[in-house]
């Protein structure tokens, strides 16, 4: 690091759990975030601020005035622009130094498989079922950790599945592809506006303990926040042996 580096990562230098090894160790991190809108846009402020040498966005959308009641990265003059290219300008305003990659595409398997394996960690800021188990897939082939969030309505979750360690569970362990989940999204469903920014600064706050090798207590667990009652609870979700993703049949 250089003076302007230690001065800028001064507060987090500071920290024991941190320290210069670890500022440089968030340096030389790569993240992949999938997904520009309410979870991504704070995911992405934090990784960036704090450091994250490389961040590649994924999304296919573009900013639309309804998106600025939560998706705290855009604005009004970036309205109509691609989210993952906002979301660039935004960082570079923060910290300049940080290298973002936009790519406007949808975060489909062939593409998943191949940002993935580039990746360090990989945060899920999707809205819908199939490419989170697409990403999940991904991440377990690749051995890569998965942050992973929600929100919707009054209602979060947030889990760190990594399976780079025998008998972690991983997404699908806890959300079988076959269950027949209902789909539910922000566009028909509504969504409190600052519940996706505690729960997108939380996906942040576990991948920088991943990349600085504090690792994460919610690796295994499932947090879920009733945002009425800003009430947390938290359930233990292990590996189910017959997933079909990474039990032991697979």
């Amino acid at each position: 690091m250089d003076d302007a580096q230690l001065l800028r990562y001064s507060r987090h230098i500071l920290l024991n759990e941190i320290g210069v090894e670890g500022q440089e160790a968030l340096l030389a991190s790569h993240a992949l975030v999938i997904g520009a809108g309410g979870l991504g846009s704070p995911v992405a402020l934090y990784l960036g601020s704090a450091g994250v040498g490389r961040i590649t966005v994924v999304d296919h959308d573009v900013v639309d005035e309804t998106n600025l009641q939560r998706q705290i990265a855009h604005n009004l003059a970036r309205v109509g622009r691609p989210k993952a290219e906002s979301i660039r300008e935004a960082i570079t305003a923060i910290n300049p130094d940080v290298q973002v990659t936009p790519v406007v595409q949808r975060a489909d398997e062939a593409l998943l498989d191949t940002l993935i394996a580039q990746a360090d960690v990989v945060l899920d800021c999707t809205d819908n079922f199939a490419t989170r188990h697409a990403i999940n897939r991904a991440c377990v082939k690749h051995r890569r950790p998965l942050v992973s969030g929600a929100a919707i309505r009054m209602d979060g979750q947030l889990s760190v599945f990594d399976t780079r360690s025998p008998g972690n569970p991983c997404y699908a362990c806890v959300f079988p592809e076959t269950a027949g989940l209902e789909e539910t999204r922000c566009a028909t469903m509504g969504v409190f506006a600052p519940l996706v920014g505690i729960v997108g600064s939380m996906q942040a706050a576990e991948a920088l303990k991943l990349l600085t090798g504090l690792g994460s207590r919610l690796t295994g667990q499932l947090l879920m926040l009733d945002g009425r009652d800003l009430a947390f609870h938290q359930i233990t979700v292990p590996q189910n042996p017959q997933c079909a993703v990474c039990g032991q049949a697979h």
